[in-house]
């Protein structure tokens, strides 16, 4: 039986310096096969992406600016089995290839998704409580954010229409399709960490951060325009 290629699609947007490291987590499972194609869709300065990309044997494509037009233009590019969207200063932790290829083989995967479990790189206790009600919200709710990756196959991806090109909650309008049709049961958490830079929390504080995103979250199942959450999000 062919292995399945796994196609990963980066959004990046002047965001060199947690690339590297995303990119370098990244290295093992390129060079063992499960990876077959890197592409990083890129906004802003595309001169650092195509530095690192070329490091990562990973190409670049320019898109305009906006995360869900930057996925979407990302997975139509790539040429993968699956896709695997991923945000460019996140982390993932060792053991995460093979706990994704397990998923991959498994019976009647390619009608589920997955996301890995959300952390936060910060030692401060703040931090757990955030992870905690992030990873209840997606075990419970069946409503992780774009932080913790999506492992989707391309079957599944393209039946449900794509990621849409929203300047935010792409990822939740996705989620929200994808358990409409499939049922809660469509979407698995895997064990395996997604870690990703505490840095708005620390500047926008443990608490009001969080307290934001949730409005905004409501704001959103409110009907309110995406365009408008985005330029209060930051």
């Amino acid at each position: 039986m062919r292995r399945p290629s796994l196609a990963i699609i980066i959004p990046t947007l002047d965001t060199a310096d947690g690339l590297r490291a995303c990119l370098a987590a990244l290295a093992e499972a390129r060079r063992d096969g499960l990876v077959t194609e890197i592409v990083l869709a890129a906004a802003g300065d595309t001169a650092a992406s195509r530095a690192l990309a070329e490091q990562a044997g990973a190409r670049v494509i320019e898109t305009p600016r906006g995360r869900g037009s930057q996925l979407r233009a990302g997975a139509e590019a790539a040429s993968g089995d699956w896709l695997l969207f991923l945000h460019a200063d996140t982390l993932l932790q060792s053991g995460w290839a093979d706990e994704a290829a397990a998923f991959m083989t498994a019976g009647a995967a390619g009608a589920r998704a997955a996301c890995f479990r959300f952390a936060l790189d910060d030692p401060a206790p703040q931090a757990r409580r955030i992870e905690r009600l992030a990873n209840w919200r997606s075990r419970r709710l069946a409503l992780p954010y774009g932080d913790q990756g999506l492992l989707i196959a391309r079957g599944l991806y393209d039946q449900l229409g794509g990621l849409r090109p929203l300047p935010l909650m792409e990822d939740v309008d996705f989620v929200r399709r994808l358990v409409q049709r499939q049922g809660r049961s469509g979407l698995a958490m895997l064990e395996s960490r997604a870690v990703t830079s505490a840095v708005r929390y620390r500047r926008g504080g443990w608490l009001l951060r969080p307290l934001r995103n949730l409005s905004i979250l409501a704001l959103y199942f409110a009907g309110t325009s995406p365009r408008f959450l985005a330029r209060l999000y930051g």
